[in-house]
């Protein structure tokens, strides 16, 4: 289903407009105030129902970031990335591909050279707004390395560099659980609880391990 949201606020700010020229500027900018949350609410409504924005993917490359591309460190340094921004982004301008429910990224270098390749697969939401994302990251070697993340959304609104405020679609990395190189397994989400049922967790790995549920929570 196509989003109306671009054409309510391009109503919103048409709206604006006549206030402004009637001279009823503080109504205008509770309008437009208006608009700006109720936008910004859409956005993290679809964010948690789709892992997208405006119809778009978040970039998987997002999650090398928190993290996942990281071996030198044992916790994440980037823990927030405004997902809006990351869109269509110089930072994350690696070609995104989606098969059925994956999403992924591939880096490459000169001469087409493969560097690396960042993949997810949005899981779900639990009932207290907490985004369950399956995600895995290969550096270039054998090692496809799996992890769990539980990711937070939220909207702020900030000041550009010249000096405009603007609207923030924050993701917050609240948990990651390392399943392992070439896990194999199931995520299930009930209600505010994750059941990792694990098939394989590895190549030379037949047997698997016992279910392991936690509890999705805020800090």
């Amino acid at each position: 289903m196509r989003s109306h949201t671009p054409v309510l606020f391009a109503l919103l700010l048409a709206a604006l407009c006549v206030l402004a020229s009637n001279g009823a500027l503080p109504i205008a900018k509770a309008v437009a105030q208006d608009a700006s949350q109720a936008s910004a609410a859409a956005l993290v409504a679809e964010v948690r129902r789709s892992f997208t924005i405006d119809g778009k993917p978040i970039p998987p490359e997002i999650f090398r970031d928190f993290g996942d591309g990281d071996m030198a460190d044992s916790g994440a340094i980037w823990v927030t990335i405004d997902a809006a921004a990351a869109i269509g982004s110089n930072l994350y301008y690696d070609e995104i591909k989606q098969d059925g429910s994956t999403v992924s990224q591939t880096k490459r270098g000169p001469n087409n050279i493969y560097l690396e390749k960042t993949d997810y697969s949005f899981c779900g939401t639990t009932d207290n707004g907490l985004i369950v994302i399956l995600a895995s990251y290969n550096g270039g070697g054998s090692g496809i390395f799996e992890t769990l993340h539980i990711v937070d959304v939220a909207a702020a609104r900030s000041i550009d560099i010249n000096g405009e405020v603007y609207q923030r679609i924050n993701l917050t990395n609240v948990r990651s659980v390392i399943l392992g190189d070439r896990w194999d397994g199931d995520i299930k989400i009930n209600k505010n609880d994750i059941a990792i049922i694990t098939t394989k967790t590895g190549p030379a790995d037949d047997k698997g391990r016992p279910p392991v549920t936690i509890t999705a929570t805020r800090p």
